[in-house]
This record gives structure tokens, sequence and C-alpha cells, in this order.
């Protein structure tokens, strides 16, 4: 079930293992923003419901990201909220129609859990995507022969042909880093992810030579947090995802081993970015961390 807060409205953590009614990226955003609205004209689900001839679960469907949006559903529950510009309007209604789009990632459904899919499409939504990661090399920047070595639990000699579609799903992934358009990407990134020997010495080497080459890149930005700083600002790996229009929520994600939270709330979003802010701080500075990978390439 969905997760509920302490006011006992559903809140937008997916990934609960949950496959039915799974959300697209855009549909997610969208039903968040409508959420923020409604809640901020303090008016219920249940009469916003009345409002488009439904209830209030189909307002909490709608929320989550569930169900398809309609125009005509979304301008009157626009109008009652209060939002009457027109540019804004048109913002809003411009989402609902690119709501029902399938991604270039719908070929891979079979492959990847529904919360995952929700993943990928706000990654190539995002104009800013801030990292930290503890256990591995952030996906975006993985070598084939490291995703490899991380989709087989170290086994790639014995890769079937879902894991062959699991690799391709990520090196497709990546083509967000280098096309018109791309995100900035910043990530922070444990130091003993860089000593952990993943796939073996000579996948690691390439790995940390990949880094060095995609640091290279004016949006992309590594820093390492040294092992004495390492544990203090966060207890584990995280995305948070802002978006370069005005109106749409920042996101973070949070995956865990069955499935993943996203997370929308002016006061979690708010924790999150002080903890990516002090990361930031405590780390390596990019210089230092591309000093600190070409020593460490040299040394494995």
């Amino acid at each position: 079930m969905p997760a509920v807060d302490p006011r006992g409205e559903e809140s937008p953590r997916f990934g609960s293992g949950e496959q039915s009614g799974a959300p697209t990226a855009r549909r997610i955003v969208l039903g968040a923003q409508l959420r923020r609205l409604r809640e901020a004209a303090d008016i219920s689900r249940a009469d916003a419901g009345y409002a488009i001839r439904g209830s209030d679960s189909k307002i909490s469907r709608m929320e989550l990201g569930r169900v398809g949006f309609k125009e005509r559903d979304v301008a009157d529950l626009l109008s009652m909220y209060g939002v009457v510009d027109e540019d804004e309007r048109r913002v809003f209604l411009d989402m609902v129609r690119k709501s029902n789009e399938r991604g270039w990632w719908h070929r891979y459904s079979g492959t990847m859990p529904n919360w995952f899919q929700d993943f990928v499409g706000l990654e190539e939504s995002a104009s800013l995507i801030q990292s930290y990661e503890l256990q591995f090399v952030p996906g975006l920047m993985q070598t084939e022969d490291y995703i490899r070595a991380v989709v087989a639990h170290g086994r790639p000699e014995l890769l079937d042909h879902e894991g062959e579609r699991r690799v391709a799903l990520r090196m497709q992934r990546q083509k967000v880093l280098t096309r018109q358009g791309a995100p900035r990407v910043w990530a922070v990134v444990d130091e003993s992810v860089l000593h952990r020997p993943i796939g073996g010495p000579r996948v690691l080497r390439q790995q940390i030579e990949h880094l060095l080459e995609l640091t290279r890149q004016p949006n992309v930005t590594l820093q390492i947090l040294p092992y004495n700083m390492s544990g203090y600002a966060a207890e584990g790996a995280f995305s948070l995802l802002r978006f370069a229009e005005p109106t749409l929520p920042d996101i973070v994600y949070i995956e865990h081993l069955s499935g993943a939270l996203y997370l929308d709330r002016v006061e979690e979003l708010e924790v999150y970015g002080r903890v990516i802010d002090r990361l930031a701080v405590d780390a390596e500075t990019p210089d230092r961390s591309r000093q600190l990978l070409s020593k460490f390439r040299q040394e494995i």
C-alpha cells in the first residue's frame, strides 16, 4: 500500500511492490503539483473529486500519478484551486498531453520494474541531477564492463538475455549526458567506491579512467568524499532531481532492495537539499577529486 502521512493523505512514495497502474514520470510530477495546489487552497480530496464528477479516491490516484489525466478534469481543478494565469494553465495542460506519450525506455518495460521506469523518465526530464553514492559508481557514469559486473553480481560470464537487456538499458540511459540540452550532473562518491574492485582490477582501472574522461565534460562534476568524512552527512545513497520549469517540484529518489521512494514534500526536500550541500562541502573539490582519481588509477 502507498505510504500514509500524518494527515491521512497518501504520499507519493512509489516502489512499495505494487505493479498495477504504474505511473509515468510526467504523471508523477503533474500529480504532485496538483496535490500541492489543492493543499495550498485548503480543499479536501472529496470536494476536488466532486468538482470533476469523481470521488476522493480518483483524486488520490491522480495525485499519485496512477491514472491518466483528462484535460477537462485538470482544467476544472486548476480553476477550483485558483490558477487563473493563462501561461501557468498552459504549462499544466501541456503536461497532460505529454503524460500519455511513451518514452524510449518503454521498450525495456519487461526488463525493469515499474518503479524504476518512473525514475528513468524523471531523469530524462531533469535539468540538474545531484546524487550521493557510497557503494557503486553512479549508474550514468559506469562503463559497460562495470555494469555487467554489477548486473551479474560479479559473474558476468553467466549473464542471460534478460541481464544483457539490463546492461543495454543502462548504456542507453547514459546518452542523456551527451544529448543536446543535457542535464547538469553533480555526483558525490564515497572514496570506498573507488577502492571496491567491482569486476576486478582491470574493470576498476577502466572505470576510473572513464570517470576522468567524464569530468572533462562541462555538464559533469564529480567529488570524492574521503574516508575521514564518510558517514556523517548521509546514511545512504540518494538522488535529487531538479527541473527547469519553475512550476515543477524537485524530486528525491531513494532506491532500496524491493522498490524506491519518491519524495517531493517541501520539508523532505529541505532536508535532502541541506545534506547534498554539506556533502559538497565535506568532499574534495572537483580538481582535487581528479587528482585522487589519477592516483587511484596508478595504484591499481
